[in-house]
């Protein structure tokens, strides 16, 4: 986006909020499967007061308990960041993005992506109400306006809990095309919006390579004249090439593209923004 543009369209200026940083102590009110890979619990809490959460890829770090432990081990916040109790083991944490908050309930969404293996999901397979666990921040918010003429978000199964958020806020008649690649058609979702959407689901085994369907995809996808903005968000490797494209094949300017990596094939707890 060239700096003329922002003069004429300041409304599309995108901007970061800072919040203070919090941990928080929540309980399960409900657990709902919304499909065979993606399970959404409802917390609540008295901490939740003066939570906020003012972007949809916002992303909270969940503390999980010790196995054979109910309650986590939650940091206090020190000037430079959280504090841990050295006489205790570090607790077990993942990046979560807040799917939805209602301040009058004071009742906090997360959904969690189901996998193989690893300590959120074996923890969201057994969630039930009256369990604990803990969070800390948003510590920041990405403000992305709703203003733009066209929006495109694309992702795996783990980004879509931002994306149904997002498509939930955009206005009616926002211009939005999603471009989603799950495990197979039993891993879609409904979404429910008011903007003129436009939803493309590519499956893995459609392809040889995991991604291939969704980057083959995303060459031949139409792009509307006007000023544009790209979210995208997943697999890290998948998210690095997505990018590339974007900016190469398709023209598209980085600074109208968001792309951030949710997790990495054979690694844990990754959850960081790709710049190149």
């Amino acid at each position: 986006m060239t700096d003329s543009i922002l003069q004429d369209r300041p409304d599309l200026e995108v901007t970061r909020v800072r919040h203070a940083l919090r941990f928080r102590l929540l309980q399960v009110t409900r657990v709902e499967a919304l499909n065979p890979h993606l399970i959404r619990v409802t917390f609540t809490g008295d901490a939740l007061e003066d939570f906020v959460s003012a972007s949809f890829d916002d992303h909270i770090k969940v503390f999980f308990p010790q196995p054979g432990e109910s309650m986590p081990a939650i940091p206090q916040a020190g000037p430079d960041g959280p504090v841990f109790d050295p006489s205790k083991p570090r607790p077990i944490a993942r990046d979560f993005t807040p799917r939805r908050f209602d301040a009058a309930t004071r009742e906090l969404d997360i959904e969690f992506a189901l996998h193989e293996a690893g300590p959120a999901t074996e923890w969201a397979m057994q969630a039930a109400p009256g369990q604990c666990l803990g969070i800390g921040g948003p510590r920041g918010s990405f403000v992305i306006p709703t203003q733009f003429d066209w929006h495109l978000m694309v992702g795996d199964e783990t980004a879509l809990p931002a994306i149904a958020r997002r498509l939930e806020e955009l206005p009616e008649g926002t211009r939005v095309a999603t471009l989603i690649e799950v495990a197979d058609p039993s891993a879609r979702i409904d979404f429910h919006t008011r903007a003129d959407l436009y939803a493309q689901w590519r499956y893995r085994n459609e392809s040889e390579h995991p991604g291939g369907a969704l980057l083959l995809a995303l060459r031949e996808t139409y792009l509307p004249d006007g000023e544009g903005y790209v979210w995208a968000a997943g697999e890290a490797t998948l998210m690095r090439a997505v990018r590339k494209l974007l900016c190469e094949e398709r023209g598209i300017d980085k600074k109208r593209i968001r792309a951030s990596a949710y997790w990495k094939r054979g690694e844990q707890g990754v959850h960081e923004t790709i710049d190149g």
